[in-house]
C-alpha cells in the first residue's frame, strides 16, 4: 500500500490526542528521573554544612554521592535494550519504578553515607534506562507528523523534574523533599500502567492482532491501521534480512563517523561542565556572594532551563542542528569564562567583585539557557538520526553509557577540581572545553535538518548529495581527486 500511514485507507485520519496522553504517561518517568538530578543542588549545604541527616558528610563525601547517580545510569544503559526486547518497552519501563522506589527509600531512611550512596545508584539505574526506553517508546507510538514534538518530551520533562527538585527542595528539608520525589514514580506506575504496549514490539513478536489492538487505542477507533500494520511488518522483515553481527557494524564506513560524531557530541555535552552546573548550582551562588538567595537563584535557573528547552523543540527543525549546537557551545563558553573571571578576582581580593554579585547570576542563567537550546537535546536528536536501523541496537547504548559515564566524571571531580584549581580553573577548563566543541561541530559534524535517514547514511558512507535542504560540511565528503 502507498497510503500514508497517518490516513486510514477509508479516508480517516489517525487521532493524535491518544498518542499525546500516551507520550505525556511515558515522560512520568523522564520527571522521575529530572527529580534526582535537581535533588543534589538543594541537598549539600543541608547535609554537609548543617548535618541535618546526624551525621557527618563531607565535600568529598558528598561528591560522590552526587555522582553515584550517573554511574548507575551508566550500568543499566545495555541491560535495558534486553530487557525491553524480552518483556516489552510498556513493561520494562513499569519496572524501572522498584530501582527508584528503592533508592528513595534508602536516601530517606539513610543512617550513614553508605545508604546515600547507594540509595543514588539505585536512582540512577532506574533514571538512566528512562533516558533509552522512554524515547524508544514514544518513537514507536508516534504519528510521523507529531514523532519530533512528542520525542522532545523527554528531554522538557527531565528539566522540569531538576526545577522541581529545586522548588521543593527551597521550601522543605531534605528528607522530606526525598518522600516527595518518591511519590513520583509512584504516580507514573499508575498511571503509564494504563497505557498501550508499543505496536512495534507486538510486530516483533509476531502477535499481529495485539499490534492491531495498540494502533487502534492510539490512533483512534475509526482508525483503519491495515495500511500501519502492513508498513511496520515490512520493515520488521527488512531488518531480520539485515541482521549484522556487533563486530560487522563496525567496519561500516558510516557507522564508524556516525559513532564518531556521535561520542563527541556527548563528550563536549558532559565536558561542558552542565553536570556541575546542575548539581552544584545552590553551591556557586553561595559562594559568590552575588545577594540574591542561592535557592532564589537556583529556581531562576532552573525556570530558564524549562522555557529554553521548550523554545529548542519549536526551533530546531527551521534553524538546523550545526547552528544551535555552534551557538550553544560557544556562549557556554562565554558563560564559564565569565565565572572563571569572577571568581579569580574574588580568590585574589574580595573587594574586587563587591558589586558584581550579578555577574555569576547572568552567567549561569546564559549557561543553562544556551545549554538547554542546543547542547542539552540536540546530541540525542542526532544519536537517532545518524544511526542505520541494524545497527541502532548496537551503538545507541553506547551513546548512553559514554555520557553518564562522562557525566559521573565531571560530578564526582568537580569538587577535586575546586580544591585542586580553586573554582575559577575549574571554569577556565570548561570554558576551554567548550570552544574545542564549537570547533569540531564546525569541521566535524553535518547538518541533518531536511536530509532524510536514507541520505544522511550516504553522506557518512562519503558519498555526495546534491539537492538537499540541509548543508552538509565537506569534512564529511570524500575529497576529490
Amino acid at each position: 500500500m502507498t497510503r500514508s500511514s497517518t490516513e486510514s485507507v477509508v479516508g480517516n485520519p489517525s487521532r493524535k490526542l491518544p498518542q499525546y496522553i500516551a507520550a505525556l504517561a511515558a515522560s512520568g518517568g523522564a520527571l522521575a528521573a529530572g527529580t534526582f538530578l535537581g535533588w543534589t543542588s538543594p541537598a549539600e549545604i543541608p547535609l554537609v554544612q548543617n548535618e541535618e541527616y546526624k551525621f557527618p558528610i563531607n565535600a568529598e563525601e558528598f561528591s560522590w554521592i552526587g555522582s553515584m547517580a550517573n554511574l548507575g545510569a551508566a550500568l543499566m544503559c545495555f541491560p535495558i535494550g534486553i530487557l525491553m526486547k524480552m518483556v516489552g518497552r510498556k513493561w520494562a519501563m513499569l519496572l524501572l519504578v522498584l530501582p527508584l522506589m528503592l533508592g528513595w527509600l534508602l536516601i530517606i531512611f539513610a543512617s550513614n553515607v553508605a545508604m546515600l550512596m547507594v540509595g543514588r545508584f539505585f536512582l540512577g539505574v532506574g533514571g538512566g534506562a528512562f533516558a533509552i526506553s522512554g524515547p524508544a517508546y514514544t518513537a514507536e507510538i508516534s504519528d510521523p507528523s507529531i514523532r519530533g514534538a512528542l520525542g522532545m518530551f523527554f528531554q522538557l520533562f527531565i528539566t522540569l523534574g531538576i526545577l522541581f527538585g529545586y522548588a521543593v527542595g527551597a521550601a522543605v528539608n531534605v528528607q522530606v523533599l526525598s518522600i516527595i520525589c518518591a511519590v513520583i514514580p509512584i504516580a507514573f506506575g499508575a498511571i503509564f500502567f494504563f497505557m498501550p504496549e508499543s505496536p512495534q514490539y507486538f510486530i516483533e513478536k509476531n502477535r499481529i492482532e495485539d499490534a492491531s489492538k495498540s494502533l487502534k487505542w492510539l490512533r483512534g477507533s475509526h482508525y483503519d491501521q491495515r495500511a500501519e500494520l502492513e508498513t511496520l511488518q515490512a520493515e520488521d522483515a527488512k531488518l531480520r534480512a539485515e541482521k549484522i553481527t556487533f563486530l560487522q557494524c563496525f567496519q561500516q564506513r558510516a557507522t564508524i563517523r556516525a559513532l564518531i560524531i556521535s561520542l563527541g557530541l556527548v563528550f563536549f555535552h558532559q565536558m561542558s561542565g552542565v553536570n556541575a552546573v546542575i548539581f552544584y548550582t545552590t553551591t556557586i551562588f553561595d559562594a559568590a556572594n552575588s545577594g540574591l538567595d542561592p535557592t532564589a537563584a537556583t529556581i531562576i535557573v532552573g525556570v530558564i532551563q524549562v522555557v529554553a528547552t521548550f523554545l529548542a523543540t519549536i526551533i530546531v527543525d527551521k534553524v538546523g542542528r550545526r547552528i544551535l549546537l555552534m551557538l550553544s557551545d560557544f556562549f557556554m563558553a562565554v558563560s564559564t569564562i565569565l565565572l572563571a573571571v569572577y571568581f579569580q578576582l574574588k580568590e585574589a581580593d574580595e573587594t574586587q567583585v563587591e558589586n558584581l554579585g550579578w555577574l555569576p547570576v547572568l552567567a549561569l542563567c546564559l549557561f543553562i539557557a544556551m545549554f538547554s537550546i542546543g547542547y542539552g537535546p540536540i546530541p540525542w536528536l542526532m544519536i537517532g538520526e545518524l544511526f542505520a536501523n541494524n545497527v541502532k541496537a548496537y551503538v545507541s547504548p553506547l551513546g548512553g553509557a559514554f555520557s553518564w559515564l562522562f557525566a559521573f566524571l565531571v560530578t564526582k571531580v568537580f569538587t577535586n577540581l575546586r580544591d585542586a584549581l580553586g573554582i575559577s580553573g575549574a571554569f577556565w577548563l570548561f570554558s576551554g572545553i567548550s570552544l574545542v566543541g564549537t570547533i569540531f561541530v564546525f569541521f566535524i559534524v553535518p547538518e541533518t535538518k531536511g536530509i532524510s535517514l536514507v541520505e544522511i547514511q550516504r553522506i557518512l558512507s562519503g558519498e555526495k548529495v546534491r539537492g538537499s535542504k540541509g548543508h552538509v560540511n565537506r569534512a564529511m565528503e570524500d575529497d576529490e581527486k
